[in-house]
């Protein structure tokens, strides 16, 4: 990430010098102004090259046929640039073709049908060209893709079974804005391990399939903008992680399921432009009309007030006394009993009410400092433990002196009510009453991490005298970044409203028990409709500015406006604080120098210079066991250079989360090929 390029067309001829390299294993030349296209020379290089990355330049022109020569090569990366023609069937000599990415070009033609070949490939990403024909059969051969995306193309024809059925397939498979025709076929039932499913924009006809109920880690079901019909499976009931379902303008009839109103994680909810008819339930999604939509459905009736629905008509049935008693009366009352009862027991055990201030008094001794866990901006941290449900809890106390800490309390309410995700912080309830002298007092109850804070795995000391440091190993760090960066992407693109968090620093980062990370605070977060979101940067803004010192993005500082790429630049210098353990507010970083420039002049040959000596230490024995040291360094090199790449000084060329999640997971899985390779 420079701005390398003379914009004169031939930017990329230096790559006929490299063809001497013997031992070249990576080329990475991404976001840069080169410009030209790629030259023929390019078999040339070294039959060790493992990496070639050129993606966000200008190059255009074909993709040459000699590219097929590159016999190990695992990555290719040429997305978001200007190809043109078909995608070389060369490309299927590539057997240790491990991640291939060529989306946001201009190619057009059918995809090879070699591409079946490939059977080590874990990532295929074609989205966003010019590309016609059918899916090939072929790609059902590629027993290890987890990711598919063939997205916003002209494809036609059906969905292959051979693919639908790729049990491999976790991530996603993205066949949306397309023109596919037929069924969904009812192999879909084998993506049990599938997160998300997106195909709407197509042309998709049929019932929705039964077996899609087997697709139990389902969290984004996108069907909208088909021909589907028939009435929404009762097999769905089992995808109770369900987070984000559209199957808008379809032809789906019948009524509303009601086990909608039992997915606890489901934020948003899109029915509308079906032919839906009867009752719409009250309760969970439904319960916020902000996140459901049922418009164009014109026989629906009931549901809040938001939904500005007709109330519902019921009609009367005369029996004779006898026949009421039995067949009606005692039911109803037996099933009034037993649903006030389970009633009772849901509150009771399962959704507690706000609670109020002498509880939180009682389960925080007092709030007694022995009970404290932590101190922020607007308040304190305390641990307790709700007897009720027999749940240790961490209370956050809001102090209501400090200015802008009843908004911070009204902005994190708005805000985590909408939001469910694993990797951000449960809330459980919160407190808005007075205290025993009057006093207002506003408190939220959230889950209790009982591994603190990213900030104090890095930086505390375990024995101050010995000067002992807690560590967390490489596998560790990054499984932390990509549950911060699955939250981020949650947040700017899986929600709405959009959030964008505002204060993203490793002190807002909990681990529990498992170390799965959390995002915490949300007390100065921004939200944005998506008519309103405009990433343009190009606003002023007369919003203070809002995050930490070394962690906000140096646009705010300008006056320009909360945007998601903020929060990008920010998750860019937590990367780099958990690989280098240096905090961006050290006295190191004075003068012109800061995190970011400091990690950027080490890349690539100084990296294991600067990144924490923990880190090196632990890995030391392994890399003297294996001598390949280069291979472990490959790994911090491209964790450094996606830490620089967010926090680069201009928004528009820092990255969008779903990618950097995509980078942090070949990251990792290139690492446990080297782990799993030297243990053997």
């Amino acid at each position: 990430e420079n701005q390398l390029g003379t914009q004169g067309g031939d930017d990329l001829n230096f790559i006929n010098s490299l063809t001497n390299c013997s031992n070249l294993e990576l080329l990475d030349f991404a976001f840069n102004k080169l410009k030209g296209p790629i030259p023929d020379s390019i078999s040339n290089l070294s039959t060790t090259i493992k990496v070639l990355s050129m993606n966000n330049n200008s190059i255009y022109g074909n993709i040459p046929i000699e590219i097929g020569n590159l016999v190990n090569i695992e990555v290719i990366s040429f997305s978001v640039n200007n190809l043109i023609g078909t995608i070389p069937t060369s490309i299927g000599k590539l057997n240790q073709l491990q991640n291939l990415y060529i989306g946001w070009n201009l190619l057009s033609g059918h995809i090879p049908s070699s591409l079946g070949n490939l059977t080590q490939l874990w990532i295929l990403s074609l989205a966003n060209n010019n590309l016609s024909g059918s899916i090939p059969n072929t790609l059902g051969n590629c027993h290890n893709l987890a990711i598919l995306t063939l997205a916003t193309n002209n494809l036609i024809g059906t969905i292959p079974i051979q693919v639908i059925s790729l049990s491999s397939l976790t991530t996603g498979l993205h066949l949306y804005q397309n023109s596919l025709t037929g069924s969904l076929p009812s192999e879909v039932g084998n993506l049990t391990k599938l997160l998300s499913l997106s195909i709407f924009d197509n042309k998709l006809s049929g019932h929705i399939p039964e077996s899609l109920g087997k697709c139990l880690n389902l969290n984004e079901l996108l069907m909208g903008n088909n021909f589907f019909e028939g009435e929404i499976p009762k097999s769905l009931i089992t995808l109770q992680g369900l987070v984000k379902v559209d199957i808008s303008s379809n032809n789906l009839s019948g009524e509303i399921p009601e086990y909608f109103e039992q997915f606890q994680d489901l934020a948003y909810l899109n029915l509308s432009f079906n032919q839906l008819e009867g009752w719409v339930p009250r309760n969970g999604v439904f319960a916020n009309s902000s996140l459901v939509s049922v418009v164009g459905n014109n026989k629906l009736c009931g549901g809040n007030e938001g939904l500005e629905l007709l109330p519902c008509i019921q009609k009367k049935k005369t029996k004779k006394k006898t026949s009421l008693l039995v067949k009606v009366i005692i039911p109803i009352s037996v099933g009034s009993l037993c649903l006030f009862l389970l009633l009772l027991f849901f509150l009771t055990f399962y959704r507690r009410k706000r609670i109020s201030y002498l509880e939180l008094f009682r389960v925080t001794n007092g709030f007694s400092m022995d009970y404290l866990i932590g101190v922020g901006s607007y308040g304190s941290v305390f641990k307790g433990i709700l007897q009720d449900i027999n749940q240790t809890v961490a209370v956050k106390v809001l102090n209501l002196q400090r200015e802008g800490a009843s908004k911070s309390f009204l902005t994190e309410c708005n805000a985590l009510r909408h939001l469910r995700h694993r990797n951000l912080l449960k809330i459980i309830t919160a407190c808005s009453s007075v205290d025993f002298q009057g006093n207002d007092f506003r408190a939220l109850v959230f889950e209790f991490m009982s591994n603190g804070s990213l900030e104090e795995w890095l930086h505390t000391r375990i024995n101050e005298q010995q000067g002992e440091s807690r560590n967390l190993s490489f596998i560790q760090r990054l499984d932390i970044a990509i549950d911060v960066a699955s939250a981020l992407d949650y947040l700017h693109h899986h929600c709405q409203p959009a959030v964008v968090h505002c204060d993203l620093k490793p002190s807002n980062v909990l681990l529990d028990d498992d170390m799965i990370a959390h995002v915490a605070d949300f007390g100065i977060a921004k939200m944005f409709s998506a008519a309103s979101y405009d990433s343009s940067q190009s606003q002023p803004s007369s919003d203070v500015i809002r995050g930490s010192i070394g962690y906000v993005a140096p646009e705010y500082g300008m006056g320009v406006k909360v945007s998601m790429q903020g929060d990008v630049y920010s998750y860019g210098i937590l990367l780099l604080e958990m690989f280098t353990r240096k905090r961006p507010t050290d006295e190191m970083f004075l003068n012109g120098l800061s995190l970011h420039n400091y990690a950027a002049m080490a890349l690539p040959n100084q990296v294991m210079g600067i990144v924490d000596t923990l880190l090196v230490e632990a890995n030391n024995e392994i890399v003297e066991q294996s001598n390949t040291q280069a291979r472990l360094q490959d790994c911090l090199v491209s964790a450094i250079t996606l830490g620089v790449t967010c926090s680069t000084e201009a928004p528009a060329e820092r990255m969008i989360m779903i990618d950097v999640v995509s980078e942090l997971l070949r990251i990792k899985k290139h690492y446990q090929n080297y782990s799993w390779s030297i243990s053997e």
